[in-house]
């Protein structure tokens, strides 16, 4: 396959609390001795506190994961606290305001949101939106697909509600993310993963928009695919995939999704069996008057089909 072993969600994941010893750097009392953290620390740390106790969440959380979806103007917040915990979903913030369109980000200017597999690389306490998280945009990907003078930069999480190209929240809801990755990085994960989706695949009404938007812009076909990919593997296992890069600058995402069948079987192990109820064949019927049909009649029946399968093309790639 000609992979560059781009571990992109895998570093995010596994970058180990053990890093938080080296030379005994604490982050979060290096966070303090900026005023501005300082403040919000003492205002906010104590409510955040509170919220995990009432989902039953320990504090702090040592790993964080979030996922951005464009079109849906939404921002998950996942914890868990050991490596091969699953995630669990702490709360969902409002993206305030959108910049571009769907699409991944391929030059400076374009206004565009990023679609891919980022992580957190930058704390920035003294933004002039407030607060800000950066994003590690370009990436392979995007250096290898983007404009090779002018692919842009400068991609934030911030404050103010207002963005040419960034993901803006509030600034009570950057005040808290900034707490939680802070306290995560303090705990050694050092690659904070940040995953943005053109769509949040469970929504219909998103799914034929972008379903539509690819027959316009059949390019984007393939990222589209390994995110959906991603975000399928991630809400079956709460766990994240490994995420690689090929030389074409095309995510490959690793990770078989179990389906409904060893899903149901694994749940059926887990749960007490009920004991086995035994019948006398003898009186159960070997045969029945009638069989069943559909309301109405095969003339109903296939009316349903033919309805149907008129409502479904929508949802069928083109070809």
């Amino acid at each position: 396959m000609n992979l560059f072993f781009c571990m992109v969600a895998f570093m995010a994941t596994y970058s180990g609390q053990a890093q938080t010893a080296a030379g005994n750097f604490n982050f979060i009392e290096y966070q303090k001795s900026f005023p501005r953290i300082s403040e919000v620390l003492k205002r906010k740390e104590d409510t955040l506190r509170k919220q995990f106790q009432d989902k039953k969440l320990p504090w702090p959380a040592n790993y964080l994961y979030l996922r951005s979806f464009k079109y849906d103007s939404e921002l998950e917040v996942w914890v868990k606290y050991e490596v091969n915990q699953k995630y669990q979903l702490f709360k969902a913030y409002k993206v305030c305001a959108l910049a571009g369109t769907l699409g991944p980000k391929r030059m400076q200017g374009d206004y565009q949101v990023p679609e891919g597999f980022y992580y957190i690389n930058e704390f920035n306490p003294k933004s002039m939106y407030h607060l800000s998280l950066g994003l590690n945009y370009p990436n392979l990907s995007d250096r290898i697909l983007s404009d090779s003078i002018q692919p842009g930069g400068d991609i934030y999480i911030h404050g103010k509600c207002v963005t040419t190209g960034c993901i803006p929240i509030n600034d009570q809801q950057i005040e808290e993310l900034y707490i939680l990755a802070a306290h995560a990085k303090n705990q050694g994960q050092d690659f904070i993963p940040v995953h943005i989706f053109p769509i949040n695949f469970k929504y219909p009404r998103s799914t034929i928009y972008l379903t539509k938007y690819l027959k316009d812009f059949p390019e984007y076909i393939p990222i589209t695919a390994e995110l959906k990919h991603a975000y399928n593997y991630f809400d079956k296992t709460r766990k994240l995939p490994i995420i690689m890069v090929n030389k074409n600058g095309g995510y490959v995402v690793e990770g078989s999704i179990p389906d409904e069948k060893e899903l149901a079987l694994k749940a059926l192990k887990k749960r007490e069996l009920r004991p086995q109820k035994h019948f006398n064949e003898d009186e159960l019927a070997k045969v029945v008057d009638k069989l069943p049909v559909f309301p109405g009649g095969n003339d109903s029946f296939k009316t349903f089909i033919e309805d149907l399968s008129r409502e479904m093309v929508s949802y069928l790639d083109e070809g």
